[in-house]
């Protein structure tokens, strides 16, 4: 199994882009057939060969096609079809970058797999904005997500130079607002303040923040910070065999009131008590590991 991740290099990515990663599954690997995607605020660029299908299922949603698509925030825990062997090659943005990005439509997209021409969309922005940007490298004009797959599996660290590359006539046109950039200073404040704080430290109305967070990631502060905590719980526990876990000592130190707490938030959130979960482990995470950047 091929699993990376990689953090971009150009500054201008790196304001939009929080890391590429590829995650291969080939025919003989072991592995849960269908993992659970946890809550996740930010929105993911999924390259995959045209060919191949692919299912996300939350309680209230099914989402199913082939081929390279968007994968948007969302609050659900979806499950998804990892039956066969598979390879897929992602850009994960940061919350509510693509707020400022040419994208359609313009407001944030929540609960939702959408479709995507990866050669079209690149063509697109190269089109519009290439002449203020580096050159695009001369990959195959009629398949790029073939090209960077298999770039992917044979020299990651040159696959991600390649997509930084073709991601930047896009970026390049990106445009801030009021809006984005009161939400850019909130974002990093989040994991460690309380929110009702949060005017105060950045010298504007509760009300104000709140309305601007929410038109640029579609999320408010709240369930931003409770998916962010979410992810700072599952890494320490991916880190843990099942008879090292004290969740009495995990409830306290990720700041819910008492053990029933902490019950009822993996409950609402993933779907399973933290006993359940504990003796399946059939999240992401845990099935393709805690993925540290190469």
């Amino acid at each position: 199994m091929i699993n990376w991740k990689y953090p971009p290099k150009s500054s201008l990515v790196a304001q939009h882009v929080e890391c590429y990663w590829c995650i291969e599954k080939k025919t003989h690997d072991d592995g849960h057939p269908f993992p659970k995607l946890t809550p996740d605020p930010t929105a993911h660029l999924i390259i995959a060969p045209a060919e191949q299908g692919y299912l996300y299922q939350s309680d209230s949603a099914s989402f199913e096609g082939q081929g390279s698509h968007w994968l948007f925030p969302h609050c659900q825990t979806f499950e998804i079809d990892h039956t066969d062997a598979f390879i897929i090659l992602g850009v994960k943005f940061h919350t509510g970058a693509l707020y400022s990005l040419d994208m359609t439509p313009h407001q944030a997209v929540l609960e939702q797999v959408v479709k995507l021409d990866v050669t079209a969309f690149f063509d697109s922005a190269h089109q519009k904005h290439g002449d203020n940007c580096n050159q695009v490298p001369d990959l195959e004009r009629q398949d790029i997500s073939r090209a960077l797959l298999q770039l992917a599996q044979t020299s990651p660290e040159n696959c991600c130079d390649t997509l930084e590359a073709v991601l930047q006539p896009w970026l390049h046109q990106a445009s801030s607002d009021k809006h984005s950039l009161l939400t850019r200073k909130a974002l990093p404040l989040l994991p460690n303040t309380l929110i009702s704080q949060l005017g105060t430290l950045l010298h504007c109305s509760q009300r104000t923040l709140e309305r601007s967070f929410t038109r640029v990631t579609g999320l408010t502060l709240k369930q931003c910070q409770s998916m962010n905590r979410l992810d700072l719980l599952l890494e320490s526990l991916y880190l843990r065999g099942e008879t090292d876990i004290d969740w009495a000592e995990v409830a306290q130190e990720f700041g819910f009131s008492d053990q029933p707490h902490l019950i009822r938030y993996l409950k609402n959130t993933i779907g399973k008590t933290p006993g359940e979960y504990a003796k399946v482990r059939d999240l992401t995470i845990d099935i393709y590991g805690g993925v540290e950047y190469s």
